[in-house]
């Protein structure tokens, strides 16, 4: 595919970035694992009016050209509220796609360097889309099957055109595959068949405050995981935004609070696999979109789910009740998950280096099936 040359042309206007978006649905339409996205939800996602993201960063886009033809696209993002630990900022790339072509690849992260040099940033890190909060991380095994709800797919040949522009691998996260038709594991099963510990209490979600309990649930996430490795919090505006977003999606039997004293202190959830549901789809709801997602979603079901979210509040995370108090959670979920005819759970994503929750995932009996990498580069001065 290689020959005249590669043009990069920033999008600007409505009518490019929607090329932008469709832009993997030509790339991708011989994938068979491949699941396209939802165009109206992708439209919102990148746009500054609804997405608060854009409220803490700038992001920029490219679409990569040769001879007339759409061949790649690339985003490059600032995120002001992102910072390494020796207290410098990096600059983001993501919503990569492209044809299996050096030129384009090189080309398009060329383009996403560039912008990051010239605000001063010191390293091109992702991908992540936009941020590490939404889509993160470029697949790198596991090609073979769909990705669950809100995570990434791309073809084999994406990671090794980035190691060939000098891209290293910064982090790994794994997802893990949990079979709901096998028996827990001895170990796990015993220590959910005790009572819970003293002034313990699991509850479900309260649907009628929603927002307030989302916000509980965001609370406890940014204290959990604030120690990790690219840890950004959710803003305000965000935790409202995702409580519009996942209102569709949360079953009240499906997000379960652990409470201390009636303090929360912990929370699991566990989303149906939207991509299962809209996989025929092609992007489009319309005209008889909409009518097939929420019968699948509302009266057949899906067979296949994803856990997001978890965390235990720090000042109890290191201690005996910070470890069994997922195993009672994770049991609450799958219990409510067979009752609703779901087979198979994802818990994703978990960073390599998470040696608790690897081991939780593992104690459950899950197995890791995928790997995501993020890429990263230092931009010379």
């Amino acid at each position: 595919m290689s020959g005249s040359t590669v043009e990069v042309v920033p999008v600007s206007g409505r009518a490019d970035l929607e090329r932008f978006i469709r832009l993997p649905h030509a790339l991708s339409r011989t994938d068979p694992a491949w699941v396209p996205p939802l165009l109206m939800e992708r439209r919102a996602a990148l746009s500054a009016k609804h997405n608060p993201w854009f409220r803490h960063g700038e992001a920029a886009f490219w679409i990569a050209r040769r001879d007339g033809r759409d061949l790649g696209r690339i985003s490059a993002q600032d995120d002001r509220l992102v910072r390494d630990p020796d207290g410098t900022r990096p600059a983001h790339f993501g919503l990569l796609a492209a044809a299996d072509d050096h030129e384009v690849f090189a080309a398009l992260l060329a383009t996403a360097e560039s912008w990051g040099k010239s605000r001063g940033l010191n390293r091109l890190r992702g991908p992540f889309s936009l941020s590490i909060n939404d889509q993160t991380g470029l697949l790198v095994s596991g090609f073979e099957t769909p990705p669950m709800l809100m995570m990434p797919h791309d073809p084999p040949y994406a990671g090794p055109r980035l190691e060939a522009l000098g891209y290293r691998k910064a982090r790994d996260m794994l997802a893990y595959l949990s079979d709901l038709s096998l028996p827990m594991p001895d170990a796990a099963a015993r220590i959910v068949a005790r009572p819970l510990p003293d002034g313990v209490v699991l509850r479900p979600l309260r649907r009628r405050a929603l927002r307030e309990e989302i916000a509980t649930m965001l609370g406890i996430f940014n204290d959990a995981w604030s120690g990790n490795w690219g840890f950004v919090p959710f803003t305000a505006e965000e935790v409202a935004h995702l409580a519009a977003e996942l209102r569709p999606l949360l079953n009240e039997r499906l997000v379960w609070f652990a409470e201390l004293a009636g303090r929360p202190v912990a929370f699991a959830v566990c989303l149906p696999n939207l991509n299962e549901a809209i996989r025929d789809l092609s992007g489009r709801l319309l005209p008889f979109g909409w009518a097939r997602l929420l019968w699948r979603l509302k009266v057949a079901g899906v067979a296949t789910a994803r856990v997001p979210l978890m965390g235990v509040r720090r000042d109890i995370g290191a201690g005996l009740l910070g470890r069994v108090l997922p195993l009672f959670l994770v049991e609450a979920l799958r219990r409510e998950a067979l009752a609703l005819g779901i087979r198979q759970i994802e818990m994703s994503w978990v960073l390599e280096d998470n040696l608790p929750m690897r081991h939780l995932a593992e104690t459950l009996g899950a197995k890791s099936y995928k790997t995501y990498r993020v890429y990263e580069k230092d931009l010379a001065k």
